[in-house]
């Protein structure tokens, strides 16, 4: 799992108000007061569905500061709550930046998709085409797409802690031994994904940071996301607090970046999941590649693994929702059914969650409803309560959407 990072800093002492300049500043607070008071006091029934189903994590989890965005019909709203560092005591903004652990893999599956579209790769075809010192081992009997729905016959959730280099992962890979014959399992997997989205950055002759932030972010209109924060940027960037709460930023690792390196805040994500909703407005090749990501491959129970994106029937129970999450799902091999890359049959609910070891993240969508939600936060806790929360406010969302 990614480790902790390095300490925060303290923050800096407040100012001292001047004697002189005292009565100025409350006759003006006096008035501000007055004129905020009456939104203060008539909380919109949106407002108060979110904060029912997420102010309450804070305290029963300990988490610091936490970004919920929502989009109904193309309006957007945002709640931000707490610090996004508790050494500074500085507020989340809808500039603070999160790590949203594997909701990454969504832009990992969006980058291979779009390399499709630019024929750079096939999902149907095998690793070793890209990176051809496979050749002959068990993983090349797998294709990019069993790589992508972690049905490639039973990689693990993690690398082995030895392995810490480019070296040392393609020796992995030409060892590794599977459980299954590709496509009969599904194994979630970060070398499985990371693969996938390593393999693309090898047929795009470019590294995989670099693609997703000159070409998949831009392309989608996200303009706070990144994989290497800038150092302009880093204000921004939140600290995690792992379970002993201290404060923590993900390490590099291999296949870190493809897997779960994304840090981005919630208006970008909440972009990226309108994007998702009605991709129209993209240029083509990123409206298809968006597109395919939607496309259903296999099913585990009533989830449908698809490339990044899990999906759902919809209206869809919290209680299949929550199956769909769980560790049964996340961390032991399930047999799947094929469904043959079709589109959606009917309305679907897509969703991720991401973790890395201080925060936690969310995002769900249902295109036929155009409603999505983004919760963002710095603190790893339990996806149940993430999909819990945000089941009741997509709830809210759908009522909102008729």
């Amino acid at each position: 799992m990614p480790g902790k990072g390095i300490r925060a800093g303290e923050g800096t002492p407040l100012g001292i108000i001047t004697r002189a300049a005292t009565p100025l500043i409350l006759a003006i607070a006096s008035l501000c007061a007055l004129v905020a008071t009456p939104a203060v006091a008539a909380p919109d029934a949106l407002s108060a569905a979110v904060d029912s189903a997420f102010r309450p994590l804070l305290v029963q989890y300990d988490i610091p500061g936490m970004a919920v965005a929502v989009t109904v019909n193309g309006q957007q709203r945002y709640f931000n709550y707490g610090v996004a560092a508790k050494q500074s005591g500085a507020p989340v903004t809808a500039d603070t930046i999160f790590e949203i652990g594997s909701v990454s893999k969504t832009f990992t599956a969006t980058l291979a998709c779009y390399a499709q579209e630019l024929g750079r790769i096939s999902l149907a075809g095998h690793p070793s085409a890209y990176m051809p010192q496979l050749a002959g081992s068990a993983i090349d009997k797998a294709t990019l797409l069993n790589l992508g729905t972690y049905t490639a016959g039973g990689l693990p959730l993690q690398f082995p802690p030895e392995i810490t280099d480019d070296a040392q992962m393609q020796a992995y890979f030409q060892q590794w031994t599977p459980d299954d014959a590709p496509g009969q399992q599904r194994r979630y997997s970060n070398p499985s994904i990371g693969l996938l989205g390593h393999l693309t950055a090898l047929a795009m002759n470019s590294d995989f940071a670099d693609l997703v932030q000159t070409q998949v972010f831009p392309k989608l209109g996200l303009s706070h996301s990144f994989i290497r924060v800038p150092q302009a940027q880093m204000d921004d960037y939140a600290w995690g607090y792992n379970a002993s709460n201290e404060p923590v930023r993900v390490n590099p690792g291999v296949f870190a970046a493809e897997a779960y390196g994304v840090k981005s805040s919630a208006p970008d994500m909440l972009r990226f999941v309108e994007a998702n909703i009605s991709p129209e407005g993209l240029p083509a090749s990123m409206r298809r590649a968006v597109q395919a990501t939607h496309l259903g491959y296999f099913n585990v129970a009533d989830m449908v693994q698809g490339l990044g994106w899990e999906q759902y029937s919809y209206p869809v129970t919290l209680d299949q929702l929550l199956a769909g999450n769980s560790n049964t799902i996340a961390m032991q091999p399930n047999p799947v059914t094929l469904v043959a890359g079709v589109p959606p049959s009917g309305p679907r609910l897509f969703n991720k969650t991401g973790s890395t070891d201080g925060f936690g993240a969310y995002a769900a969508f249902v295109p036929d409803k155009r409603i999505g939600i983004v919760m963002l936060a710095n603190k790893n806790f339990p996806n149940a309560a993430r999909i819990t929360a945000a089941h009741a406010v997509l709830e809210k969302l759908a009522a909102e959407s008729r």
